[in-house]
């Protein structure tokens, strides 16, 4: 039964938040000059035409455990449009990640205020009261956890494209050959080094929920 609950109250959060990112990333790219993210379909919030079951799938099993980590479909993009390719690339990879850090803030802040005004009695007085914090907490949670986990620098996340601006010469073909493999050195470091990658994501995940919330959780 906590399973279903928390099911029922993360699909939801899950949709708005993976639609959300990936329609940054259109968004921006086509706002750089790029056509392809309306030609392929992407400039909408259709969650069809964005969620990739393995990733939906993986976000839904990650969050029952207390924290979420998936994907969806990547956005196609194409860089030769953009006037200085190299920073547009960077622009398109970490929109996605920003709009889930302005939905955790916009989940999280209305838990700051109520701790600053005192407001828990009330809150937890009623039933809706305890949901509305579970909602909250369940989307602040969601949003770092899709925030964070983007932004490592395992190819084929938006983290990497980060990484290989910085990268010049052999460190950057090297770096760019990975991505053949990325999704192998993804699992790899989700299964096989899954306690210390858990912990270290969790205390990433609680660190941000205490910079927006001003109380640990």
């Amino acid at each position: 039964m906590p399973e279903l609950y928390r099911l029922l109250l993360v699909v939801p959060l899950i949709l708005l938040s993976l639609v959300l990112h990936e329609f940054a990333h259109g968004m921006v790219s086509y706002r750089l000059g790029d056509p392809t993210p309306k030609l392929m379909g992407r400039l909408t919030l259709n969650p069809l035409a964005h969620l990739d079951p393995a990733g939906t799938i993986m976000l839904i099993l990650t969050n029952l455990r207390g924290f979420g980590f998936g994907w969806a479909k990547p956005v196609p993009v194409d860089p030769r449009y953009y006037q200085n390719p190299d920073k547009g690339i960077v622009l398109v990879a970490l929109a996605g990640p920003a709009v889930n850090l302005v939905l955790a803030c916009f989940f999280g802040l209305p838990l700051r205020l109520f701790n600053r005004l005192g407001l828990w009695p009330l809150v937890f007085s009623s039933a809706p009261g305890f949901w509305l914090v579970d909602f909250l907490l369940a989307g602040m949670f969601l949003n770092l956890s899709l925030a964070f986990f983007n932004l490592l620098p395992i190819p084929p996340l938006d983290g990497s494209r980060l990484v290989r601006y910085f990268l010049r010469g052999p460190a950057f073909h090297f770096y760019t050959q990975l991505e053949r493999y990325g999704f192998l050195i993804l699992f790899a470091v989700l299964f096989l080094f899954e306690r210390p990658f858990n912990r270290f994501f969790s205390t990433l995940v609680n660190f941000g929920s205490f910079l927006i919330t001003e109380f640990g959780i």
